[in-house]
């Protein structure tokens, strides 16, 4: 495409063109320039660009106009959009609200921490635009509220943070009740072996775009700098750093949700208008939260990975990494939130001695060494390089003879897994709440018959089937189902013989059959024959 092309040379409608210009854009972007035409001849596209990139415009702008005519039937939607975050999926809904506002095109969220029966309500009517995390949308599904035969536009955004969060499986399985004949886009920020695999399987003689290196995708209007301290100093540092640079307004990033509100709370009691974001809490209050600081109202958001995609905050001045990101991916998303439109922007990352695998490769995927910084009074650490490529290997902190690199073991090291921890999994220990990302998917007691692959499960199964329907059902029903006296005595049997997890349970209530506890697949009325 041409360097100096405009919107109205896409082949958009007047009414788009309008929108676009009540919006205050000008220019297209690169990818909205070379993506935008292809999606109009209804070719599949694989978009790679990184963050800020203007991806989002790049399919809603043409969607828009391959959706204006046609009219959606109940529960039956005609394009939708999977997104890996109710942030991201949020702003995409924004994105449509914006650019049609002069078109009669109806649009349904699909998110959790949101009442399922709003959610319901908008379905039955019929919506032209479904956006939809991976785990609610299947979750309405599995409960038989939509159908996907329908489904003319398939458009995955985000498919290396789809990667990352585990929804591959997820997204898989939509793939497979979507029709053959459809448009799919699908666009990413990096092209990864994995995500090349996905791209060849959904799509159809796809039409490449690719904007930026793959290899260097960080935006050169970015200053970045790195602090080597002890993991005791890392909030003195945050401080003084927000004070020397005269700071006014960041998004400060934790690893993990506990040290979100660890950090929050120290930066209010030191007098600093602070929030704190992530994945349990509910969305009315993130929702909250994130307009407060985009309105100014909070002046530093700390924040989890949850935030890193999808947030488009005009003007950001800088970002802090208080913890090296353990993907060097996150580490790109995370400073994107800063340095864009062309605007320059700032980004500072808290490292101890032992973060020496993770900064390698961080530095290694941006094709450049982070400059490093000091602060007045605080020590500069070296970084411990066996300690470092030990705890790589086995992501568990090692010993080391300076308290430093022993306490940066014990935040960052000995806490990691193999698997990052993810947003989107509650915690094992943790009982799930409607909170807790899409992924968990127990906001509700499910009806369907769980799928066998689904790995996400942290509780066991007979607890499982107590919240699915055993606590409240009715002493009645267990009989209603036995057929033969004899069964009953074999329960008793094989109860009284188990051993294992259940143990010798002699001396408790005998189990009749099912007992109490009826799985919610089986109190379903029968299907007349």
């Amino acid at each position: 495409m041409q360097a100096g092309m405009s919107f109205s040379e896409l082949g958009l409608s007047p009414e788009l063109l309008k929108a676009i210009e009540d919006a205050g854009y000008v220019d297209p972007t690169p990818i909205q320039k070379e993506a935008i035409p292809y999606v109009l001849m209804t070719r599949d596209v694989l978009g790679c660009a990184q963050s800020g990139a203007g991806k989002t415009a790049s399919f809603t702008l043409p969607m828009i106009e391959i959706l204006s005519s046609g009219r959606a039937k109940a529960r039956m939607p005609r394009s939708l959009i999977l997104t890996p975050t109710r942030e991201l999926a949020t702003q995409i809904a924004e994105n449509f609200e914006i650019y049609g506002k002069y078109h009669k095109l109806t649009m349904a969220l699909l998110i959790g921490g949101v009442s399922m029966v709003e959610q319901t309500k908008k379905l039955d009517r019929g919506v032209d635009v479904l956006i939809a995390t991976p785990g609610r949308l299947l979750d309405h599904f599995e409960r038989g509220r939509i159908l996907l035969n329908d489904i003319k536009v398939l458009v995955i955004d985000e498919a290396d943070r789809m990667l990352d969060m585990g929804f591959i499986p997820d997204v898989e399985k939509i793939v497979s009740l979507l029709p053959k004949m459809r448009q799919t886009l699908f666009f990413s920020a990096t092209m990864a072996p994995e995500i090349r695999r996905l791209s060849d399987a959904f799509l159809q003689n796809p039409k490449e775009i690719t904007v930026a290196p793959k290899s260097r995708p960080v935006t050169e209007t970015v200053t970045q700098g790195i602090a080597i301290v002890n993991q005791r100093a890392k909030g003195d540092v945050l401080r003084k750093i927000i004070a020397k640079e005269e700071i006014k307004t960041a998004i400060i990033f934790c690893n993990r949700k506990r040290d979100v509100d660890t950090l929050g709370k120290s930066l209010k009691s030191h007098g600093m208008n602070a929030a704190a974001l992530h994945g349990d809490m509910d969305q009315s209050s993130r929702n909250d939260t994130l307009e407060r600081f985009k309105n100014g109202e909070i002046n530093y958001l700390v924040a989890s990975d949850v935030a890193a995609r999808g947030l488009d905050i005009d003007d950001l001045p800088a970002v802090f990494n208080y913890d090296v990101p353990m993907q060097a991916e996150d580490y790109i998303h995370r400073i994107g939130r800063t340095g864009r439109a062309g605007r320059s922007g700032k980004a500072f990352t808290l490292a101890t001695p032992s973060d020496v695998v993770f900064l390698d490769s961080i530095e290694k995927l941006i094709g450049n060494s982070i400059p490093r910084i000091s602060v007045d009074g605080y020590e500069t650490e070296a970084l411990d390089e066996n300690d470092g490529r030990k705890r790589g290997r086995s992501r568990k902190g090692g010993s080391s003879s300076s308290s430093s690199s022993n306490q940066g073991s014990k935040d960052s090291g000995s806490s990691r897994s193999k698997r990052r921890p993810r947003e989107d999994r509650p915690a094992a220990a943790k009982e799930a709440t409607p909170a807790t990302e899409d992924k968990a998917r127990t906001e509700e007691p499910r009806a369907a018959k769980p799928s066998p692959e689904k790995p996400r499960e942290d509780k066991p199964s007979e607890a499982k089937a107590e919240n699915r329907g055993g606590r409240n059902a009715s002493p009645e029903k267990p009989s209603r189902r036995r057929q033969k006296p004899e069964g009953d005595k074999r329960a008793r049997n094989k109860n009284e013989n188990k051993g294992g997890r259940g143990g010798n349970r002699e001396k408790e209530k005998t189990v009749i059959g099912l007992g109490d506890h009826v799985p919610a697949f089986l109190q379903k009325p029968a299907r007349p024959s």
